[in-house]
């Protein structure tokens, strides 16, 4: 399936407001809490393609995630964030990857990475406030703009990299 981008083109240049929105969202978080921990999950499907999202608040494709929330475990967030955010439900246990030091977002922000091949997509993700644009993309042929660390976890997913600590 081609990803659900409605305008099919890369994300304009990113707002004043959307700026402040990503700073405020940062700034919160690292005086809420002493270190963010977040997950990821890089679900591929038999056809050896991948699951990306394009947020509305930040430039490039990604894995979807967000950050385990209080009282939350790592798999109860993947859980969450993988229906919030692709309408994907795991029929499987995921395989953790990797946490990662992400130290492009902050000095306290850590990632595990799950890979999920057990799933379903209950729908098709369309665009919201949150997830501009979503799709499952070959692996061999990522939409422009995927963002290097989403790369570099693809290549370690697949074996083609030794996996490592830093997004």
């Amino acid at each position: 399936m081609e990803g659900s981008d409605p305008a099919g083109k890369a994300p304009a240049r990113k707002s004043v407001a959307e700026r402040l929105r990503h700073r405020l969202f940062h700034t919160y978080f690292r005086i809420a809490r002493g270190m963010t921990l977040g997950v990821r999950g890089l679900a591929l499907d038999a056809e050896g393609r991948v699951f990306l999202i394009r947020h509305t608040y930040v430039r490039g494709w990604q894995l979807p995630g967000g950050g385990v929330e209080t009282g939350e475990t790592l798999r109860q967030s993947l859980e969450r964030e993988l229906a919030e955010e692709a309408n994907i439900e795991m029929s499987g246990e995921p395989q953790l990857l990797g946490v990662y030091f992400n130290r492009h977002a902050s000095r306290r922000d850590h990632v595990a990475v799950y890979v999920l091949r057990q799933f379903h997509q209950t729908a098709p993700k369309l665009p919201d406030h949150e997830i501009a644009a979503s799709g499952f993309f070959p692996v061999t042929a990522l939409p422009e703009g995927t963002t290097p660390g989403t790369q570099a976890r693809i290549q370690e997913a697949l074996g083609l990299s030794p996996v490592t600590a830093d997004w």
